[in-house]
C-alpha cells in the first residue's frame, strides 16, 4: 500500500517538474500503480546507489525497470524520457523518503 506522503510526493514532482507534458497521457496513467511499482524497484536497486549517490535523483521507468541517475530531478527525467518519450517515471531522492522531502519543501517553498 502507497501511503499519503508517497502519493503527495508523486503529486508534487509532477506539478513542480511538469514530468509530464501531454495533459492526456497524465489522465491515462494509474499513479499509484507508478508509485508501488518504483518504490519495488527502487528498493531493490538502492544498494548500488548508496551511499554515494545520496542526494542525487533516480527517474524509473517502471516497465523496463531502467533507471535514469541524475542530479537534478529534471535531468533525471529528461534522460528517461530521451529512452521512453511518452511514459510517466516514479522519480525518488536516493537515500531519502517522502516524508523527509515533504518536510524539507515545507521548509524551503519553491
Amino acid at each position: 500500500m502507497i501511503s499519503s506522503l508517497e502519493k503527495i510526493s508523486i503529486k508534487i514532482w509532477y506539478y513542480k517538474y511538469k514530468i509530464m507534458d501531454d495533459e492526456n497521457l497524465a489522465k491515462s496513467v494509474d499513479m499509484e500503480k507508478i508509485a508501488r511499482e518504483g518504490t519495488k524497484i527502487y528498493e531493490e536497486v538502492k544498494s548500488k546507489y548508496l551511499p554515494q549517490d545520496i542526494g542525487k535523483y533516480l527517474a524509473i521507468d517502471i516497465e523496463s525497470k531502467e533507471v535514469f541517475l541524475a542530479d537534478n530531478t529534471a535531468e533525471a527525467v529528461e534522460a528517461a524520457k530521451k529512452a521512453h518519450p511518452n511514459k510517466v517515471f516514479f522519480v525518488v531522492k536516493i537515500g531519502f523518503s517522502a516524508a523527509e522531502i515533504l518536510s524539507k519543501m515545507e521548509k524551503e517553498p519553491w
